[in-house]
């Protein structure tokens, strides 16, 4: 059996469900803040893994993520420790804001500080109570700015047990993904806790797809390290395509966007993806796609200014395997 475990100054004991509030800095109206975590800590020894959502206030796939997963039966009776935070940045999210009120991006300022800024401030309450002493985790976003990503995870292709954790979650593109100063991946690697980001869908908006797929993902991971029992925990193995890198198509003038290639689609270099029209209804111009590739993310706002990004292509090699992967991936969803 497990023995207890302690956050933020409560003790959890082995086989039992708590939900603990971690301090953090009040608002100027003296209101109390906190950032909420539910901690289900199994009977059995096993791993700890952290999942959090929201790093980016206005990024909420990850909250829904998380409220259904820890819902399951899979869940109830694991082994180890799953340590769930569905907001992470409580500032932003109450404003629907990317930022935190100081006007900072959260995940560039980890590890934090105790004496720094707001952010900074945060940042290391999460890194003390949750990512240290954990032994994995995953980081849920969604686009932003109007933009909407295909079901996809971002690691670093050199730490073998991130890419083992990423290829385990079962969506249809890995991206290799060097770690960004100041992000939560990076910090947690400097822990020495390997940690995956799962992208999918638009901010401020619930993306049914993404969010299947980010829970059959969690627990196709909980099952390859052990916390979960394998059977049922999906319907088949699918395969997962690894890019190297991605590149941004940007409009090529202002004015109304049409887009013709839907997320998950295979494009060829210089093939047409969609145009830029006239609001007045004179010239066309046409968008071509510098690579070949598949499309993980896109512009759903159809106004633009000349150099806005509108469409995100994964490299991929082996095109003629794109069409495959989508369709499984999308049958796997099915109940």
């Amino acid at each position: 059996m497990q023995a207890p475990i302690s956050i933020a100054g409560t003790m959890i004991d082995p086989g039992s469900r708590t939900t603990i509030n971690i301090p953090i800095a009040n608002l100027y109206t003296h209101t109390k803040m906190t950032i909420p975590i539910k901690v289900l800590h199994g009977r059995k020894k096993g791993p700890r893994l952290f999942i959090c959502g929201t790093i980016h206030g206005d990024e909420i796939n990850g909250l829904e993520i998380i409220r259904r997963l820890i819902k399951l039966k899979k869940v109830k009776d694991l082994k180890g420790t799953l340590i769930a935070v569905p907001v992470v940045n409580v500032y932003a999210f109450v404003h629907n804001s990317r930022y935190s009120p100081d006007r900072r991006d959260l995940n560039r300022f980890f590890p934090g500080s105790q004496n720094g800024s707001l952010t900074s401030q945060l940042a290391n309450s999460f890194m003390e109570e949750v990512v240290k002493g954990s032994d994995y985790g995953i980081d849920l976003h969604a686009g932003s700015n109007h933009r909407s990503n295909l079901p996809q995870i971002r690691v670093d292709f050199d730490n073998q047990i991130s890419l083992e954790m990423a290829n385990a979650f079962n969506v249809p593109v890995v991206i290799n993904a060097a770690v960004r100063q100041g992000s939560l991946r990076q910090a947690a690697a400097d822990e020495g806790v390997p940690t995956i980001l799962y992208e999918s869908g638009e901010a401020l908006r619930f993306d049914e797809v993404g969010i299947r797929a980010g829970v059959r993902g969690i627990l196709s991971v909980m099952s390859s390290i052990g916390m979960i029992k394998t059977a049922n925990v999906r319907k088949k193995r699918l395969e997962t395509l690894l890019s190297d890198s991605t590149s941004w198509v940007r409009a090529p003038a202002s004015g109304i966007l049409h887009m013709e290639k839907p997320l998950g689609s295979r494009v060829t270099k210089n093939s047409r993806i969609g145009l830029i029209a006239d609001p007045f209804g004179g010239e066309e111009i046409e968008i071509r796609s510098p690579v070949s590739g598949m499309v993980i993310g896109r512009l759903n706002l159809p106004l633009v200014h000349q150099g806005d990004a509108v469409i995100h292509i994964a490299h991929i090699d082996r095109l003629k395997s794109i069409e495959p992967v989508i369709d499984d991936f999308n049958d796997n969803l099915i109940d």
